[in-house]
């Protein structure tokens, strides 16, 4: 079965052709990040904008690169929620397009759906159930993974999203839009020990998260070392976050694996690309027994293969959408 599959919830545009949900013909990506640096974060506006004006050229691509024609298509699939809603509303309408032009059907996925079943491309082994962790920038959850249209949020964050302490920790230390490599690369080299941050713990919800008071305390060293004009040790702050914000996913996500019988591990999201968390999960997967699937950086961030890895499967448990199919900024799993 082939589905093209559209992803433009946030900064990238991109169009893929899927074979089976596991198998990826291409995966055409149009990053903005060059639009959004002068900035430093994303502005919804301009990323609607851009939205619209690349999407029909990569679909066009994906259709010759996968060496198809459109009449190959048998679905096609689209991530309609979470996201920017602009910028979901051009991948929507987008989608329902090509549906009504070609007469086939049309497959909604929620995004974070689409990056847990990145796992599946990397992984063709995988199969639930397994316990996944998805980390992107605007999402942090545990989700139990009972099968592959059935998944219930176990845990989250009660505020701030892991990927967005990485945005707000990397703008405040001045790094290149996307921080969140900027802030990885720099805390290889740095002390892990040298600042001490805090780590959240919710009482009576182990395994809910809290990250407003990690970036509070990033952003309250850099504004005092400015302030009391002291050397700031970059390197190790980089380091020292990075170290907090690991600590909080992992030995949660490993807990809570214990606790559901689990001995099968995923991770998902933008986030999940980060060198810290990636190495540390290897080293408590390994000493629990656990197998650890977590995709390769191609496969974090955002892109269309994923959505129609799982539209394939939301296809199959019979989920369908017509005309009316709306965008949506928010959305449960």
């Amino acid at each position: 079965m082939l589905i093209m599959s559209i992803e433009s919830t946030c900064d990238e545009t991109a169009v893929a052709i899927t074979e089976n949900g596991r198998k990826v013909l291409t995966d055409q990506i149009f990053s903005q990040a060059d639009l959004h640096s002068v900035y430093g974060g994303v502005v919804p506006e301009i990323a609607s904008r851009s939205h619209v004006e690349v999407i029909s050229q990569l679909a066009e691509r994906a259709v010759a690169a996968a060496g198809i024609t459109k009449k190959d298509l048998d679905a096609v699939a689209v991530s309609y929620a979470p996201g920017l809603i602009g910028a979901v509303l051009v991948g929507v309408n987008f989608a329902k397009s090509v549906a009504l032009s070609l007469g086939i059907p049309l497959i909604p996925v929620h995004h974070i759906k689409g990056h847990i079943a990145a796992n599946y491309i990397a992984f063709p082994e995988l199969e639930p159930p397994f316990l996944c962790l998805a980390i992107s920038g605007g999402n942090t959850m545990l989700v139990d993974v009972r099968g592959y249209t059935d998944m219930k949020i176990v845990g989250a964050t009660r505020d701030d999203a892991a990927g967005e302490c990485f945005d707000k920790t990397a703008r405040v230390l001045g790094l290149p839009y996307p921080g969140g490599k900027h802030v990885d690369e720099l805390s290889k080299t740095g002390n892990d020990k040298k600042y001490t941050l805090p780590h959240s713990h919710i009482e009576g919800s182990p395994y809910d998260m809290s990250f407003s008071g990690l970036k509070t305390a990033v952003v309250n060293i850099v504004h005092n070392a400015e302030q009391k004009n002291e050397a700031l040790d970059r390197e190790s702050l980089c380091a020292s976050f990075s170290r907090a914000v690991s600590e909080s996913l992992v030995p949660r996500t490993i807990a809570l694996s214990r606790e559901l019988g689990y001995k099968k591990i995923a991770v998902a999201g933008g986030v999940a690309a980060n060198s810290r968390i990636r190495e540390d999960f290897r080293i408590a997967a390994e000493k629990e027994g656990a197998e650890l699937f977590i995709p390769p950086l191609s496969l974090c961030g955002d892109n269309a293969a994923m959505i129609g890895c799982q539209g394939y499967y939301e296809y199959l448990a019979g989920i369908r959408a017509g005309s009316d199919l709306n965008a949506y900024a928010n959305m449960e799993l």
